[in-house]
């Protein structure tokens, strides 16, 4: 999985399809950038071929030197086994929206299965039957995106308004923002329970907010049909987010943003210097981390969103952070545990396309079958799929 990989993004798939078959794949933490050995099977050689994976047979006393080689305490290398496929759901509005979500992009693309499940199926409590979860864009404090200053007059902002407006009702809650906070609460009790979760762009930071929020109202009427609450700011409690504290909310229904965790808006990186580095871990002693940055490369291009990197200032001390750009005081990428379950945070809207406007065409993968930034979303699907053992993180 280093530089000679063909296509790094399909060959997770080909890990996620021999483990659906039944058969045992051992992750090589930092073995060229991170690489997957299984026993030979013809069908698997096939599969490679067709999906245009690179690939090596090696003999098996070939692969007990690999082993012995990983085994060494000198070397920072460890050799994880993936037990079995773990089932993935991506919590994605059913209707049609001017925009495409990067995990669902490269999940179909490496032909890993998914099913689409939103509010209804949340509470019907059909969670229970996942082990990782994915948050499509979305707003959890019932904001609409705050694309109002923007979009309020076109037919897919109104068109969504009221679709969530009727969801809301059908379920039995009032406004949309407090279907909302019942969604996140849920969502939380799952890592608690020992989900997985993995987050991009606005869900990240708007996750957190509604966590903070309890049963305060940070919705104008232009959004729930009366006023926020004054005092919303002194109301919220920030020992019930995962990530974030101390953060300032945007009260402006026409400013493009949620809080100040978010650093879009004022951060001055200019394209061609935009990067964040990936940290190096322990593979041994911190497996966990190790996995969520496999990778050909340690500098990732950077790419905006509406919530693109998070002000480290408001990050609390114990998460960890997996990916910074540090001149500019933000973190890209972070993780952390909650209850029996983890989480993980990553800022940006889609890893190969820079500035992912709405309504811009979906991006085409067979033109990025290697990007990094991609990588580290696959990395985080797999992951529930390690033996679990005494991890540190």
């Amino acid at each position: 999985m280093d530089e000679s990989q063909k296509n790094h993004l399909k060959a997770y798939g080909i890990a996620f399809w021999a483990l659906q078959n039944d058969t045992e794949v051992s992750w090589l933490l930092n073995y060229r950038g991170g690489s997957f050995i299984t026993s030979y099977h013809r069908e698997i050689e096939e599969e490679c071929m067709i999906r245009g994976v690179s690939y090596h047979i090696v003999a098996d006393f070939q692969a007990q030197k690999i082993f012995n080689e990983i085994a060494r305490p000198d070397m920072n290398m460890d050799r994880v086994k993936l037990e079995k496929a773990p089932k993935i759901a991506v919590y994605s509005p059913k209707s049609k929206l001017p925009w495409d979500d990067a995990v669902t992009l490269v999940l179909t693309y490496a032909e890993i299965p998914y099913d689409i499940i939103y509010d209804k199926e949340i509470m019907e409590g059909d969670l229970s039957k996942y082990d990782w979860l994915h948050l499509h864009h979305e707003d959890f404090t019932g904001q609409y995106g705050k694309f109002y200053g923007n979009y309020r007059n076109i037919a897919w902002y109104q068109n969504n308004k009221r679709e969530m407006e009727t969801l809301a009702a059908e379920l039995g809650f009032a406004k949309v923002s407090e279907l909302k906070k019942y969604v996140v609460q849920t969502i939380r009790d799952y890592v608690i329970r020992g989900g997985f979760l993995f987050a991009m762009c606005s869900a990240t930071d708007t996750y957190d907010i509604a966590l903070a929020l309890g049963d305060a109202d940070v919705c104008g009427p232009m959004f729930d049909g009366d006023p926020y609450d004054a005092n919303v700011q002194s109301k919220l409690d920030f020992t019930k987010t995962f990530a974030f504290k101390d953060f300032k909310l945007s009260l402006n229904p026409f400013e493009y943003e949620f809080s100040n965790i978010d650093v879009t808006s004022y951060r001055k990186v200019p394209k061609n210097k935009d990067y964040f580095s990936l940290f190096e871990f322990s593979a041994k002693w911190d497996p966990v981390p190790t996995m969520l940055c496999q990778n050909h490369e340690t500098l990732i291009r950077g790419f905006m969103g509406q919530t693109t990197s998070f002000n480290k200032d408001l990050i609390k001390s114990n998460v960890l952070i997996l990916g910074e750009y540090k001149a500019a005081n933000e973190a890209r990428y972070i993780h952390g545990e909650y209850g029996k379950g983890t989480w993980t945070f990553y800022g940006g809207h889609d890893p190969a396309d820079y500035q992912h406007f709405v309504g811009d065409p979906k991006t085409n993968l067979d033109l990025h079958p290697n990007s990094p930034g991609y990588r580290l979303i696959l990395n985080n699907i797999l992951f529930p799929a390690a033996k679990k053992k005494k991890m540190k993180t």
